[in-house]
């Protein structure tokens, strides 16, 4: 009943002008519950408040620009999840309160450090490029830190906004943590900074309605979540109207362990987020720890994050990029609101390890569709990890589809590098309907050499008695993958054709036709590999491979024979694969021994 009685006490002060009009020295208080408003919202006076407590939200139902106005302020809490040396993305709910109708421009001098449930002290500015500083009923905020970064028809790029009131609705910004500890209780959740968690406190006149953010062809663009409410990310993405993006977001994950606020220590990356489909929770690709230089470009890859995060629900402050498939813009509109508190498919980022359930769960337009995966694990030179998703999906097609395939966000310049090759180009999450026959391409990047080990053991919502293979095309052999891994060192450069995930090995049915039909055997003390060939099989190549796939000889154009042999003087003792390929490309691949003692 004190619920009910709260929220009255704005609506029993509407003017015909607004759906929610809170009079000077007037307020709403609302406590884990949803305000809905079908109109537009004025806070009329300097001390007319809204509050937003306990993820408490505000959504309202207008099509159009924002017409709220009012120079009294929406206060709502969010929690940063970094130290004072790591970024969040951020997207604010609010801009400038004012009697001017319609969504202002942001600037950091909105936040606040909550004393009370109700009452705030505005954030103090550090101007140097020191650390943010938090203590009890006082926080201080480094704005070197706060930066934005933007898309033009020809650019995409940082700008530093500092202490400035200039981002816009909808635009995205940086901002890294605080140092210290505010023990101040509020009545939330948790304490205001109880460690790398600092809560903030948005004041201002809320967003609301269209808000358009700008984007290039091929260029990335900050934005996020504008709105005191959670955010289907989905509909945002999928939206036709949208289709001057990829229907792709990308998040920022930083090493939290790095203490460094110098660039060449930084260690993070972009995780990358498919919507798939409405109804879906979508795909979340963590991140790789990269290295970078000092000019910003890519050093070095980094082992990934492993972080399982919960995209399809932006909360409230969310930040993420997207990427332009074409140069124009792209929409938020009110549609995509929804009351969805944070941990339920919704989280502003996350500090821990760990998987999420997969189960499907009730979703606000109904059952979730649940989206069968495999995840494609590949250690690189025995210290790097990259992660691919392979989803099925039946409306997905051979070609790319938006919202669905999703491209590296990883620099070309990076020296190594797996990824599924599509439209001659590098996708981390591809979407094909299951064909048992069908052969996904994996491509492999090694600047200098080195040791790939691939491991497809996760799957999810997936058959778990389907086999799932490496082939590689050196050695003609189908490697599993998901009950084991397959170590292999590749040569420098970058191979598109020699990788393929597959779910049938082809050589089996063949080698119960031909492997009958052959002897394989080495002759050690003669330094001899024999072939024996009874039924004069007509052969196209006989093949010899170390462990490690490099290929030691190739003979073509054999004539028929009941015998061959083949010198292998000189050969290091070691074991060996013999591959006979048949004219009618049939494969018999059989190891040896090769030994001087």
């Amino acid at each position: 009943m004190k619920r009910l009685v709260l929220i009255l006490i704005g609506l029993l002060s509407c003017s015909a002008q607004a759906q929610l009009y809170v009079s000077n020295n007037s307020y709403v208080y609302n406590k884990g519950t949803v305000v809905y408003v079908g109109g537009n919202v004025e806070l009329n006076g300097a001390n007319s408040t809204l509050y937003l407590r306990n993820e408490g939200q505000l959504v309202q139902g207008t099509s159009g620009s924002s017409a709220n106005k009012g120079i009294g302020t929406l206060s709502v809490f969010q929690e940063g999840t970094v130290n004072n040396f790591s970024y969040n993305y951020w997207c604010s709910p609010v801009g400038n309160a004012s009697t001017a109708s319609g969504n202002e421009d942001f600037g950091i001098t909105m936040l606040n450090v909550p004393t009370t449930t109700t009452a705030s002290t505005p954030a103090t500015m550090i101007t140097s490029d020191s650390d943010g500083q938090s203590s009890a009923g006082s926080l201080g905020i480094s704005t070197y830190w706060i930066w934005k970064f933007l898309s033009s028809l020809t650019y995409s790029q940082w700008f530093q906004s500092g202490s400035s009131t200039n981002i816009s609705a909808g635009q995205g910004f940086t901002m890294k943590g605080t140092a210290g500890t505010d023990a101040t209780n509020v009545a939330e959740t948790a304490l205001n900074n109880p460690g790398s968690a600092q809560r903030y406190d948005f004041r201002g006149k809320p967003n609301d309605g269209n808000i358009t953010v700008n984007v290039g062809a091929n260029n990335y663009t900050l934005t996020g979540n504008p709105y005191p409410s959670a955010m289907h990310v989905n509909a945002f993405l999928l939206d036709v109207a949208n289709s001057a993006c990829t229907g792709v977001a990308y998040y920022w994950e930083q090493n939290k362990t790095v203490n460094s606020h110098v660039l060449l220590a930084y260690q993070g990356g972009y995780g990358t987020y498919s919507p798939v489909s409405l109804g879906s929770n979508g795909i979340y690709v963590p991140a790789t720890f990269n290295t970078y230089n000092i000019d910003g470009t890519l050093n070095a890859t980094g082992v990934s994050s492993g972080l399982t995060i919960e995209r399809k629900y932006a909360p409230i402050g969310q930040g993420f990029m997207v990427k332009g498939s074409s140069s124009g813009s792209i929409t938020l509109k009110n549609s995509y609101r929804l009351f969805n508190k944070e941990g339920n498919y919704s989280q502003f980022e996350k500090t821990s390890y760990g998987s999420s359930s997969t189960a499907a769960v009730t979703d606000v337009g109904g059952t979730v569709e649940t989206i069968p995966q495999i995840r494609l694990n590949t250690i690189m030179n025995n210290q790097f990890t990259s992660q691919l998703a392979l989803a099925f999906v039946m409306e997905s097609t051979d070609q790319v589809d938006r919202g669905i395939d999703a491209k590296s966000p990883v620099e070309e310049s990076v020296p190594n590098d797996v990824y599924f090759v599509l439209d001659n180009d590098r996708y981390v999450i591809q979407g094909l309907p299951f064909n048992i026959d069908k052969r996904i391409p994996i491509g492999v990047k090694s600047a200098e050499g080195g040791t790939f080990t691939f491991d497809a053991s996760m799957v999810l919502n997936f058959d778990e008695s389907q086999p799932i293979y490496i082939y590689d095309a050196q050695d003609g052999i189908y490697h599993d993958v998901k009950n084991d891994t397959y170590e292999v060192t590749v040569p420098a450069g970058v191979t598109t054709t020699r990788f393929e995930l597959t779910f049938k090995n082809t050589t089996l049915s063949s080698a119960t036709i031909t492997a009958a039909n052959f002897r394989i055997f080495q002759n050690n003390q003669d330094h001899l590999l024999t072939i024996s060939n009874p039924k004069l099989v007509e052969i196209a190549s006989v093949k010899l491979f170390d462990l490690t796939g490099k290929l030691l000889f190739d003979y073509n154009n054999l004539e028929v024979l009941e015998h061959y042999s083949f010198s292998t003087n000189g050969l290091s003792d070691a074991a060996y694969l013999v591959q006979v390929i048949t004219k009618d490309n049939h494969k018999v691949t059989q190891k040896v021994i090769i030994t001087s003692k």
